[in-house]
This record gives C-alpha cells, structure tokens and sequence, in this order.
C-alpha cells in the first residue's frame, strides 16, 4: 500500500480540538480536505504527520504551538479609538472584526478590552498560543 510522501495531493478528514477537549475545527460533516502537501497551505505540525500515512489510516497527534499558530506576540494587540469603529458596531469583548488591508487581503480582529473612548484588539491567529490536537484519517492520496 502506497504512503503519503512530500508535495503528495491528499485528501484528510480531521477534528481539531483544544487542550480541554473542546472542537474547534472539523471537516467530519462536510467533505476532506484536499491539499497539496510543501504548499504552505497547513500548519507545520499538521501536515509533518500526513506524511507516511496509508489511506484509510487513522491517528491522533498533538501539535506544538511552536508547528501551530506559535506563541502569542503582544506587539499585535493595539488600542484603537472607538470613533474609528463603524457607528453600528457595540464593540464587545470577545467580539470579531475583519480589517481589510490595502491590499485587499483581510485579517481577523478580536476584542480583548473595551475602554470608555477606546478599544484593544488582537490580531493574534485566535488559536495563537495553543497546543492543539487532530484526529487525522487520511482518504485518499490523488
């Protein structure tokens, strides 16, 4: 039976969860996902342990921060002022905002703090920070 090798186009079905148990991610409703492995399109730690799978292998893996998201860097936590915000927005901790860049790509914003004439948001990937864990079963290598 063949394995999964570096640059391999596969498909994974996967559920990601937080130290505490909780889901946050998966795919097990909806189809696999299909990627190109040496794209970038996954975190390190994830894809790292695609390789050498046989289709119909399932496996749990836990991913360091360090091959996830990476730690939480306080350089991207930023005050901004209220009357920046668009007026039909309450902002709220936890709340999520999109800034769209000049460029056109958009980052995601959350609130972390939200002060009498300002607000501080994060822009940290929301799982930043985290030790994460999959369930992997590998479908298909295309």
């Amino acid at each position: 039976m063949s394995r999964v090798k570096e640059n391999d186009k596969v498909k994974v079905h996967y559920t990601g969860k937080l130290k505490t148990g909780q889901i946050f991610d998966s795919s097990l409703e909806r189809e696999p996902i299909e990627v190109t492995l040496g794209q970038g399109q996954l975190i390190p730690g994830f894809e790292k342990e695609l390789v050498n799978m046989e289709v119909n292998e399932k496996k749990t893996i836990t991913v360091p921060k360090e091959e996830a998201y990476g730690d939480i860097m306080e350089e991207l936590f930023h005050e901004i002022k209220k009357a920046e915000l668009p007026e039909d927005i309450k902002p709220e901790i936890g709340m999520m905002l999109v800034a769209k860049n000049p460029d056109g790509t958009e980052n995601q914003l959350r609130i972390t703090d939200v002060k009498e004439e300002s607000i501080v948001i994060d822009a940290n990937h929301v799982l930043a920070g985290q030790d994460l864990t999959f369930e992997l079963e590998l479908v298909a290598i295309l």
